[in-house]
């Protein structure tokens, strides 16, 4: 069933009416190459005009991708962990830098995630982490920072800017797949009413505006209706009182 978007277009003209505006970025996890998923994802942000900040699998990553993106400027890469891999303890929610880890073992990886990918995108990599499973300990915010990183992203409404000096957050908060059950699109009226309540909340001032508002997507598993419903999604914020932001080492502090 199709969603209507009546309510999230009402919060929209309340926001025009009282001269507000909120940033949108967009979060794409888990690249390795270069296949048509990758290539459809650049086309539909160079449609928007919306760069993608591309979580990259330091590990995994090959060659091909490096060359793609470094010649893409809509992408913009970003380190996402080092393999992918899930080392929380049993029973626990996956997560590659996880509080069971020994702090020193979980320094390497990310020195060594931020190094391959320096070599594979040179200048074009943003200082940014992306902890895979959106999951880290909170022992490595300082450890991020003296590795290079500025900004960590995560999931959900921050609740502060700054998780530790120097290191910024900026998370994603839409996700449209349905991870427990089909891994397609959830209920497109859920997404619909999940957008307008997150922007009723910054309205209100009950989360921050200053936060990027984050769509987060991962281009390998997309269906037909994931696309459709990004598409359609990103042409109705973009209608609106949505400013497109854009990373830079220059802009994340």
């Amino acid at each position: 069933m199709k969603a209507n978007w009546t309510e999230l277009k009402t919060e929209m003209a309340i926001w025009a009416d009282l001269d507000m505006t909120f940033p949108l970025w967009w979060r794409d996890d888990d690249a390795i190459t270069v296949t048509p998923q990758l290539e459809r994802l650049s086309e539909m942000a160079a449609t928007f005009n919306l760069p993608v900040h591309l979580a990259v699998v330091p590990e995994a990553a090959d060659q091909t991708l490096a060359s793609y993106v470094t010649q893409c400027d809509i992408l913009r890469p970003v380190v996402h962990g080092w393999s992918h891999t899930n080392h929380a303890s049993s029973g626990q929610k996956k997560a590659e830098f996880a509080a069971s880890r020994p702090l020193e073992t979980m320094r390497a990886d990310l020195t060594q995630g931020m190094a391959r990918l320096q070599t594979l995108f040179d200048t074009k990599l943003q200082p940014m982490f992306v902890p895979p499973w959106n999951r880290i300990t909170p022992d490595l915010y300082s450890v991020l920072h003296d590795v290079g990183f500025k900004t960590l992203s995560t999931y959900g409404p921050r609740k502060i800017e700054h998780v530790c000096s120097g290191l910024q957050q900026i998370n994603t908060h839409i996700d449209p797949i349905d991870w427990k059950n089909t891994r397609s699109l959830l209920p497109e009226q859920m997404l619909v009413d999940h957008t307008t309540n997150l922007l009723i909340r910054r309205r209100l001032k009950q989360t921050d505006n200053q936060e990027p508002l984050g769509l987060l997507t991962h281009h390998i598993i997309h269906d037909t209706r994931v696309w459709d419903f990004c598409d359609q999604l990103l042409e109705h914020l973009l209608s609106g009182p949505a400013t497109i932001w854009r990373s830079s080492k220059d802009t994340i502090i």
